[in-house]
């Protein structure tokens, strides 16, 4: 085991959708957490992050709500305001493997449509050896295929990383798929098992 992948939503960056819709809805908290929960949830977002149209997905809802039409306008056009910036723990993580010549690779459920804005406001990315983007490759975690394909592409077994994510059901499909894992509930849990494994120094780089 050499090569760390990371996912980059919530381990290293700080998406939450309430950035954006808590200056557009101003003192609408309890009409904001019904969108949230009935109509731009979970499988809504994984849904683009399969490669579905941004601007064909947005249509359909503005034909079935069309109450908040102008929300999902905003939501699509402001996009880049739900990135609240880095989890700056995770990135000195990052940042201490990469002085360490790790190998790394991320591996991120994102929209083909909308990863632009991360590639221009994190300039870390440019610290991984690859990036695999589901909406690009059109393949999403939890399946077996977008794992497979990140060890194809890069010339790696399952045996060969640790793949760190936060979501619990990924976790628990790459390590049926023989890849070890690490569930992402903390940058201090994060650094404690890297150094179990003998990737980072115990007193950390600058200490």
């Amino acid at each position: 085991m050499d090569t760390i992948v990371f996912d980059l939503g919530g381990v290293l960056v700080d998406w939450n959708p309430r950035y954006l819709l808590r200056k557009v809805m101003p003192g609408r908290e309890a009409e904001m957490e019904t969108i949230l929960a009935d109509v731009l949830n979970h499988d809504w977002n994984l849904e683009r992050d399969t490669g579905d149209s941004w601007p064909d997905a947005i249509a359909r809802l503005k034909l079935e709500y069309p109450r908040w039409a102008d929300i999902f306008d905003v939501y699509d056009e402001r996009w880049a305001e739900t990135l609240g910036g880095s989890h700056e723990d995770s990135v000195a993580i990052l940042r201490e493997l990469r002085d360490a010549d790790v190998p790394l690779l991320a591996l991120s459920n994102w929209s083909a449509e909308k990863f632009h804005h991360a590639e221009e406001r994190f300039e870390w990315l440019s610290w991984f050896d690859g990036v695999v983007v589901s909406g690009r490759v059109g393949m999403i975690k939890p399946d077996r295929d977008i794992f497979d394909y990140l060890l194809a592409t890069y010339d790696r077994r399952a045996e060969d990383i640790l793949f760190i994510d936060d979501h619990a059901p990924n976790v628990v499909a790459a390590r049926s798929f023989g890849i070890r894992s690490h569930h992402f509930t903390s940058a201090a849990a994060l650094r404690e098992e890297l150094v179990a494994e003998g990737f980072l120094d115990p007193v950390g780089v600058g200490s």
